[in-house]
């Protein structure tokens, strides 16, 4: 490893062998997206599964990022306005893309292509901007890396 893990706000899921970091402030969305994806995936005969909700632990070593969870909430993920749920998970995962959610009324229609965030001072991923309301998160992502996760 090239660090200590940060401790950053955000929620990480695995699709498939997908990792997915969704990052934003409070109340954008992330949670619902990410629980959106992993309900989507199953119909389609896709493995899936939380890595951590709200506090994500991200470290990296010379070819992976990887997201890990804190024990005191594995496998908890907060739905806004309805509770928290037990979901399967996994204690850590690679993380491949960033995802962040964005307001549709002031986002930018069409944002740069090949975009990256940088998640902390050693770890950057290309970044995919999805509107907060989208119907079919996973199919949006699936499309934009071209990939079918699997």
């Amino acid at each position: 490893m090239t660090g200590e893990a940060t401790n950053i706000h955000a929620t990480a899921i695995v699709v498939a062998k997908t990792g997915l970091l969704f990052l934003g402030p409070s109340g954008s969305g992330k949670s619902s997206l990410a629980f959106s994806c992993l309900a989507a995936a199953k119909p389609l005969g896709l493995a899936a599964f939380l890595i951590a909700d709200d506090r994500v632990l991200i470290s990296n070593d010379d070819a992976r990022v990887i997201a890990t969870c804190p024990p005191s909430i594995a496998g908890l993920m907060e739905i806004r306005h309805t509770g928290i749920v037990r979901l399967p998970y996994l204690s850590e995962g690679d993380m491949h893309v960033a995802v962040r959610p964005v307001d549709p009324a002031t986002a930018d229609r069409l944002p740069p292509e090949d975009e990256q965030m940088e998640i902390t001072a050693t770890v950057r991923l290309p970044l995919i901007r999805l509107a907060a309301t989208c119907a079919n998160p996973l199919a949006v992502i699936m499309a934009k890396i071209g990939t079918s996760l699997g």
